[in-house]
C-alpha cells in the first residue's frame, strides 16, 4: 500500500501539466531532493494552482505609457503546490528545470512585521536583495507581505511551498509573472482571501514593482491570470483595462524563437528606454501648457491635466510629429533633467543624475506602437483576410525596428528576425519582432497556420550560425483563473 495524492476539489481532469505535477507530487517519498522530499506534511491538503507564460504579440514596452497591448498565453506554465503550515514560517521549494536539483529558501513571517504592522516595501525587497543566491525568493515570498499591506490579511499561519515551472527563465517570455500568479493564486485558495483575477494581476505587479524591484508594466501579471487559451488578451494599460479577447483566426498561427541570449527585465537597457519614455511625457507635458503638481527632485511629478488621460499612448502619430518631436532633445543628462523638470510621472523608477538618457526615440516608440497595435488588432478581427497576413507582418517588421532604435535590440534577435524575412510568404512566415523588455530573450513569429516546418527550419538555420538551438514556443492554455485551483488530499491505494 502506498499513499498517493487524489484530487478532493477542483477539475476532475486537470490540464496535463496540472496531472503531470501531481504525479511529480505522488513521486516525492522517492526523490533524491531532501528538501522537496521533506517539505509537505503528508496529513494536510495541498492547494494547487497554474499560471502560464505569455508570449508578446503586440505592445512590449508601450505597456507602461498606456498602449493597447497583445498577448498570447504560452501552453509552458508554472505549477504551484501550497500547504499552510501552523509555524508561521515561508518554507520555499522549487525543483529547478532538470528534475535533478532544487533551490529552497526559508524565513519567519515575523520578518515581514515591525510593532505589528507590515514592513515597508523597501525593507521587504532588502530582506531578499542581501544575499543574491536568494533573491529568487522575492518572487513568491512576496506574495505574502503584498497581501499584508494590500489587504490586510493577518497570516496566522505559514506555509509550505514547492514550484516546477515549464517557463523557461530570461527567455522574455515571463517566468517570473507565471511564479506570481499561481503562488499568488494558491494563498488565495488556502488563506482563503477573494480576489477577481484583474486583482490578482495587480498585486502580482506590485509583487515585481515594490518587493522584487523589477520596474515591469501589467501586461504579463494580466495574462498569466486572465488569458485564454488560442485567444490574444487585449489590454489597455490605462492602467489596466481588458478589452475583448481576440481569438487567433484559424488561417494564422504565433509562434515564439528564443535567441539563446539571456532577457533581463531589470536590466539596465529597459530602465534607461523606460526613464527616457518617461522623461519625454514630462517634456510634452510642460510644452503643452498642462497642469503639472511637482515632486522632490527625482521623483514621481503628477500630470492634473488629463488632455491624453494621462498616457503618452493617447497622442496621436500625427499630433505628436507636428507638435512635439522636434522639441523633444535626442539625448539629456540626468542631471540636467532633474534641474529642469525636477522628476517624472513614473513612481517606479528614478532619474540618475550620473546618467544619460535617449528620449525622443524612446517617446516617440510609445506614441507609434500604441498606433500599430490599435491596427493589427483590427485587421485580425476583420471580416475579409484579403491581404490581412503581409500587413499584419508589416507592423510586426516596423515594432521590431522601433525597439532597436530604442536600444532595445540584440544581434541574435536581429537575426532571427532576418531569416523570418527570408523565409518569408513562399514558405508562410509573414512577420517577427522582439518580445517583451528586449536585448535579447524571444522573437515573436507570425505565419500562415501548417507552417510549423518552416519555422523549425528557421531554427535549424539559427543554430547552425550560433550553435543556439531556440525552444520553439507553439500553443497556447488558459490563466490561471480560467484553470482553477485544486484541492489534494493523500489516500492510500493498492
Amino acid at each position: 500500500m502506498t499513499a498517493e495524492y487524489h484530487i478532493t476539489r477542483g477539475s476532475a481532469h486537470p490540464l496535463p501539466d496540472v496531472a503531470a505535477f501531481i504525479e511529480t507530487l505522488n513521486g516525492l517519498g522517492r526523490s533524491p531532493l531532501p528538501e522537496a522530499r521533506q517539505l509537505f506534511d503528508p496529513g494536510a491538503e495541498l492547494v494547487v494552482a497554474r499560471a502560464p507564460g505569455r508570449l508578446d504579440v503586440m505592445g512590449g514596452i508601450a505597456d507602461y505609457s498606456g498602449s493597447l497591448v497583445l498577448e498570447l498565453p504560452l501552453g509552458e506554465a508554472t505549477c504551484v503546490a501550497l500547504q499552510r503550515d501552523r509555524e508561521r514560517r515561508l518554507r520555499i521549494v522549487s525543483l529547478l528545470p532538470d528534475s535533478a536539483r532544487e533551490a529552497a529558501f526559508e524565513m519567519s513571517l515575523a520578518e515581514f512585521e515591525s510593532g505589528g504592522r507590515p514592513v515597508a516595501y523597501d525593507v521587504g525587497r532588502a530582506l531578499f536583495e542581501r544575499d543574491p543566491a536568494r533573491h529568487w525568493a522575492a518572487y513568491a515570498a512576496g506574495v505574502f507581505l503584498v497581501l499584508m499591506r494590500e489587504r490586510g490579511v493577518d497570516f496566522r499561519d505559514g506555509a509550505r511551498i514547492l514550484i516546477a515551472s515549464r517557463v523557461p527563465e530570461g527567455k522574455g517570455v515571463s517566468s517570473s509573472a507565471a511564479l506570481e500568479v499561481a503562488v499568488m493564486q494558491a494563498a488565495a485558495a488556502a488563506f482563503e482571501v477573494p480576489l477577481a483575477p484583474r486583482e490578482v494581476a495587480l498585486l502580482c505587479q506590485m509583487v515585481e514593482n515594490l518587493v522584487v524591484g523589477a520596474p515591469c508594466g501589467v501586461m504579463d501579471q494580466m495574462t498569466a491570470a486572465c488569458g485564454e487559451a488560442g485567444r490574444l488578451l487585449a489590454l489597455l494599460c490605462q492602467p489596466a483595462e481588458l478589452c475583448d479577447m481576440i481569438p487567433v483566426p484559424e488561417e494564422i498561427a504565433l509562434w515564439g524563437l528564443d535567441s539563446g541570449v539571456r532577457h533581463a527585465v531589470t536590466g539596465a537597457d529597459y530602465g534607461t528606454v523606460r526613464v527616457g519614455t518617461f522623461m519625454g511625457y514630462r517634456m510634452i507635458a510642460e510644452f503643452a501648457g498642462l497642469k503639472i503638481r511637482e515632486a522632490a527632485p527625482g521623483g514621481p511629478s503628477l500630470v492634473e491635466d488629463t488632455r491624453w488621460g494621462g498616457y503618452l499612448a493617447n497622442l496621436t502619430p500625427s499630433e505628436f510629429e507636428q507638435d512635439y518631436a522636434s522639441r523633444l532633445p535626442e539625448r539629456i543628462g540626468g542631471a540636467a533633467f532633474l534641474s529642469r523638470y525636477r522628476g517624472t510621472t513614473d513612481p517606479v523608477t528614478r532619474v540618475d543624475p550620473g546618467r544619460g538618457y535617449a528620449v525622443r526615440v524612446p517617446t516617440a516608440h510609445a506614441v507609434y506602437e500604441h498606433h500599430r497595435v490599435r491596427l493589427f488588432a483590427e485587421l485580425l478581427q476583420g471580416s475579409a483576410a484579403g491581404r490581412r497576413l503581409e500587413m499584419l507582418g508589416e507592423l510586426m517588421y516596423q515594432s521590431h525596428a522601433s525597439y532597436s532604435a530604442c536600444g532595445l535590440g540584440s544581434a541574435s534577435t536581429d537575426r532571427l528576425v532576418r531569416l523570418a524575412r527570408e523565409a518569408g510568404p513562399g514558405q508562410g512566415v509573414y512577420g517577427a519582432k522582439i518580445t517583451g523588455g528586449g536585448s535579447g530573450g524571444t522573437v515573436a513569429v507570425l505565419g500562415r497556420r501548417g507552417a510549423d516546418a518552416a519555422v523549425a527550419a528557421l531554427a535549424e538555420s539559427y543554430a547552425g550560425e550560433t550553435g543556439r538551438r531556440p525552444h520553439i514556443f507553439s500553443g497556447s492554455s488558459p490563466g490561471s483563473a480560467a484553470s482553477g485551483v485544486v484541492r489534494l488530499s493523500r489516500d492510500f491505494v493498492p
